[in-house]
C-alpha cells in the first residue's frame, strides 16, 4: 500500500508529509467556496483530522490528492450549509486578506474567478491553480472528462467576459 511505504500511515512522519505537500493546495481550494480565508483554514484542518480518522492508507499518491480534494470540496459545501452560516453575516473587511499592490491583477482575477458559479469555479480552480489535467480533475469531481472540458471552456469564456467585457464598447483615443 502506498501511504504505508511513506514514513507508515498517521505516524508523526507522515502527518509532517501530508500537511507539508497538501496544505496550501487544500486552503485555496476551500477559500474558492467560502471566500473567507480563517473559514478555509479551518475546514483544511477538517480535512486533515478527517485523514488520521481514516484509519488506513492509500493505494497511490494520486489516490491520496484526490481523497483530500474531495473531502475538502464536501466539507466547505455543508460548511455554507451549515445554520450558522445561513443565518449570519460575515463582516466585509475581514472576509478577504489584504493584498499588495503588486499583485492586484492577481487579486482582480481571483475575484473574477470566485464570482464564477460554482461548477465553473471548481475546474477552473484545480486546472489552473493546482495543474491538474482534465482528466484528473473528471476523477476529482465525479465527472466525465468531456464534461470537465465543456466546463473549463464555457468558465474561461465567462471569465474573458468578465475581465475584458467592459471594454469591448469603449473607443480608445
Amino acid at each position: 500500500m502506498y501511504s504505508e511505504n511513506i514514513a507508515g500511515y498517521g505516524t508523526e512522519g507522515y502527518i509532517q508529509y501530508v500537511l507539508d505537500t497538501y496544505s496550501q493546495t487544500i486552503i485555496r481550494l476551500c477559500y474558492t467556496y467560502v471566500r473567507n480565508i480563517f473559514d478555509a483554514e479551518d475546514i483544511a484542518q477538517d480535512v486533515f483530522v478527517a485523514l488520521l480518522r481514516r484509519g488506513k492508507g492509500f493505494e497511490s499518491p494520486e489516490h491520496e490528492k484526490a481523497w483530500l480534494l474531495r473531502t475538502a470540496i464536501n466539507k466547505s459545501k455543508n460548511h455554507l450549509r451549515s445554520g450558522w452560516i445561513t443565518r449570519t453575516v460575515g463582516l466585509n473587511d475581514t472576509d478577504v486578506p489584504e493584498t499588495e499592490d503588486s499583485e492586484n491583477e492577481k487579486s482582480e482575477v481571483m475575484e473574477a474567478v470566485l464570482s464564477l458559479p460554482e461548477k465553473y469555479r471548481t475546474v477552473i480552480h484545480l486546472f489552473y491553480y493546482d495543474g491538474y489535467s482534465i482528466k484528473e480533475i473528471a476523477a476529482i469531481v465525479g465527472k466525465k472528462p468531456a464534461t470537465v472540458g465543456t466546463l473549463l471552456a464555457r468558465g474561461r469564456a465567462l471569465l474573458k467576459e468578465m475581465m475584458i467585457g467592459g471594454f469591448d464598447d469603449e473607443q480608445v483615443d
